[in-house]
């Protein structure tokens, strides 16, 4: 997809998201067009409690929710560092938790993560997307991080709304 394409599809996507009510409702929705726009087999979005040093997993296709200390996996290197990461070659990161592709039975190939940054400058939670055909790039990593701004106004009113995190 060409990068003019990518981002009227991102302001469509904005435009749609101010019209969603709930997380429960969002989460699907944030899900779908990231995959879409970034040609990722799946999405997961973890938010970050600080209270309980734990990331869990609001959305996760396919699979159950997660729940992982904050220390631990590249969604737990993505809240430390505060960054964007790529990992072409999971299985080949120390940081990569392959139990949990054994616990789903699912193959992780690739992975992107991007952090969620709230109004105070502070991790709220990690969106991760997985298995790209062709690997994830640095113009994905680009998009996503725009992305994740984009999602950010909208986690951080769920989560005090709803006392998630």
């Amino acid at each position: 997809m060409k990068e003019q394409e990518k981002y009227a599809l991102l302001s469509k996507f904005s435009r749609g998201l101010v019209k969603i009510p709930s997380l429960d409702e969002g989460l699907p929705f944030i899900s779908q067009k990231a995959k879409k726009i970034i040609g990722a087999d799946r999405c997961s979005v973890f938010i970050y409690s600080s209270d309980k040093d734990e990331l869990w997993t609001t959305l996760s296709d396919g699979v159950e929710k997660i729940v992982i200390p904050f220390d631990m996996g590249i969604v737990g290197q993505t809240v430390r560092t505060k960054q964007p990461i790529i990992e072409n070659d999971a299985y080949s990161n120390s940081n990569f938790l392959s139990e949990i592709d054994a616990q789903t039975g699912y193959y992780t190939r690739n992975i992107l993560t991007s952090p969620v940054i709230n109004s105070k400058r502070e991790v709220i939670g990690v969106f991760q997307l997985l298995n790209k055909e062709t690997g994830f790039t640095r113009e994905d990593v680009e998009f996503i991080t725009f992305f994740a701004h984009y999602v950010s106004g909208f986690l951080e009113l769920e989560i005090a709304n709803n006392n998630l995190g």
